[in-house]
């Protein structure tokens, strides 16, 4: 395989920050010479505003990480010219708010119910901070501040924090699983599968399909590199999930714990299901870098379904080496970059009114084949595997309220949980370019000599 440059890659791209708190800032370009000055400032490291984080590996962990996405309309407000805007593909052009609907975003979760700033069709830069503390991300946003105006302006911004113990609002433990990359150091939990290719998450080299890359963006150090990202603002209804959850442990008889790690694949914990189907406390207990090692095929035996449901929210996005429609198990494979936002979820104090979520960002080489594909073909449709029939994720799927049920199956008779409501409402996203340190470099030299 070519070797790449991780100096050129976004570090957000190849691996995760592990930071307890973020800020994601929407700009607007007011002025296009402005604009590409401070993205230029961005590529200075002896400049008093943080540099965007690389790939290459530091010796010491910095204060903050600082990561840029573009916008379709942010290309063309920095002076792109036409002929290159026309090389990218058409649903990073289209962008997130007009193909909202066929990824499940409709009634309340459609763009016209969205954070104003994240429908806003002048968004075009996606500042997104990493820091190791509050003091460290507003030191940074303050001198960010400074760079970009009178260039940009502000349309909005969205901070998020880790919950204690890493765990997600619905009580899960989060950030277990991400795909181990060909030729990239590892920074994830390892897993049985084979490694994916570097051209599924890196734009200019081999895919995950045979024979085939991903076109590069023109020109080539504009391109070269990059990749992609939905960012989406995800907003949970933690009182639904808990009240579904009690309602069908009484109409049941199955402990709510259970069910819960039924409809997740993982016990609240991280344990997987196809490895303890029975306890979230095994004995012997499994390591931590066990946790994402496992399959649902071979050795581990779980085609029915009766450890880890089909339709569980794990087993949907990371079928694994499960066979599915296209036998594309493993051709879809994305990069997540996840941290709450709103509060830790008290069950002492239900109701409280407190928005409560996740900010995601869900990064490929291709939108249409990774992002996508998951929410259409995956998250909202049962098709992909046989017996689910019309379902959605029981998570994250965009069912209508009390019209989805969800199969536990079982080998004495399958158990189905009635009146699954949807649990997740989207209330923003934008669909972004990342590019290369070089293809910002070329971005900020717009309108100069070259």
């Amino acid at each position: 395989m070519v070797g790449i440059e991780l100096g050129d890659v976004q570090g957000l791209i190849l691996r995760g920050y592990t930071m307890p708190v973020a800020r994601y800032l929407g700009l607007s370009v007011r002025k296009s010479a402005g604009a590409r000055a401070f993205l230029a400032a961005l590529m200075d490291s002896d400049s008093a505003i943080a540099a965007l984080t690389t790939a290459a590996p530091w010796p010491v962990k910095p204060d903050c990480c600082v990561s840029l996405g573009i916008t379709f309309p942010g290309l063309a407000a920095l002076g792109v010219p036409p002929a290159s805007l026309a090389s990218f593909p058409v649903e990073y052009r289209e962008g997130a708010v007009q193909r909202a609907a066929s990824v499940g975003d409709v009634g309340a979760s459609a763009p016209e119910r969205w954070l104003p700033w994240l429908a806003d069709p002048a968004l075009h830069l996606l500042v997104v901070l990493f820091a190791q503390c509050d003091d460290a991300l507003d030191v940074a946003t303050k001198h960010l501040e400074q760079a970009w105006f009178p260039g940009c302006v502000e349309l909005g911004r969205q901070d998020g924090a880790r919950l204690p113990g890493n765990f997600a609002h619905f009580g899960y433990r989060d950030n277990l699983s991400q795909p181990t990359i060909d030729g990239i150091p590892p920074s994830g939990l390892p897993d049985p599968l084979p490694p994916a290719p570097v051209g599924e998450f890196l734009l200019g080299y081999p895919s995950q399909f045979d024979q085939f890359s991903y076109p590069v963006p023109e020109p080539l150090e504009l391109g070269i590199n990059g990749s992609f990202a939905a960012f989406r603002v995800l907003e949970q209804d933690v009182d639904a999930f808990a009240e579904f959850v009690a309602q069908q442990a009484a109409s049941t008889g199955m402990p709510a714990e259970l069910i819960e790690a039924k409809l997740c694949g993982r016990w609240r914990n991280g344990t997987p299901l196809v490895l303890s189907p029975d306890t979230d406390t095994p004995n012997p207990p499994i390591s931590p870098e066990a946790m994402n090692n496992f399959d649902y095929v071979g050795e581990y035996g779980d085609e029915q379904g009766y450890r880890c449901p089909i339709g569980s929210h794990i087993r949907r996005m990371n079928p694994r080496g499960q066979r599915v429609a296209g036998n594309g198990g493993q051709q879809h494979r994305i990069v997540r970059r996840g941290i709450a936002y709103g509060p830790p979820y008290d069950p002492a104090h239900p109701r409280d009114g407190q928005a409560r979520g996740l900010l995601g960002l869900f990064i490929g080489a291709s939108l249409r084949d990774q992002f996508e594909f998951l929410m259409t073909q995956w998250a909202n449709d049962g098709t992909f595997a046989a017996g689910l029939g019309r379902t959605n994720d029981p998570l994250i799927g965009a069912q209508a309220n009390g019209a989805t049920s969800f199969s536990i199956p079982r080998p004495q008779g399958t158990v189905v949980l009635h009146g699954l409501s949807r649990f997740v409402t989207t209330r923003g996203g934008a669909y972004c370019f990342l590019p290369s340190i070089s293809g910002i470099r070329y971005l900020a030299g717009l309108g100069s000599d070259r």
